[in-house]
C-alpha cells in the first residue's frame, strides 16, 4: 500500500466527505500496527512542555561517590605477582629498545647535520 499524501493526511484528520472510506479502512487495526488511539496519545515536540536548564546540580548525598568507587574497586581483578613481574620486565625491554633507536638515530643525524649542513667550504 502507497504511502498517502499530506493532503489525504490532512483531509482525513478534518473528516473530509470524500476520504470516509479510506479513512474508515485505515481505522481498522493492523496485525502489528499501532491503533488510532496510540498514536492520538502521542504527542509532537512541539507540544510538549518546554523543559527547563538552569544548569545548577542538585547535590549528591556525601558518601555516595566512596561506596560507588569501594563497590568497582571490589570488581576489579588485580593482577598477581608473576603477572606484575612479567609487565614490568615488557616495560624495561620496551624502553631499552627505544632508547638505543633513539640514540642511533641521534649519533647519525650529528654527524650528518655537522659534516654535511654546517661544513664551511
Amino acid at each position: 500500500m502507497a504511502r498517502s499524501t499530506r493532503q489525504q493526511r490532512r483531509a482525513r484528520r478534518q473528516g473530509s466527505p470524500d476520504e470516509q472510506p479510506k479513512q474508515q479502512a485505515a481505522a481498522q487495526p493492523k496485525v502489528g500496527a499501532r491503533t488510532r488511539a496510540a498514536r492520538q496519545q502521542q504527542l509532537r515536540p512541539a507540544a510538549q512542555p518546554v523543559r527547563q536548564q538552569t544548569g545548577r546540580r542538585e547535590a549528591a548525598p556525601r558518601g555516595k561517590f566512596i561506596r560507588e568507587s569501594w563497590g568497582e574497586l571490589r570488581k576489579v581483578e588485580w593482577p598477581g605477582r608473576s603477572q606484575v613481574i612479567q609487565g614490568t620486565i615488557v616495560v624495561i625491554i620496551a624502553c631499552a629498545i627505544v632508547g638505543a633507536y633513539l640514540w642511533v638515530a641521534d649519533f647519525g643525524f650529528k654527524h650528518l647535520v655537522e659534516n654535511v649542513i654546517l661544513r664551511k667550504g
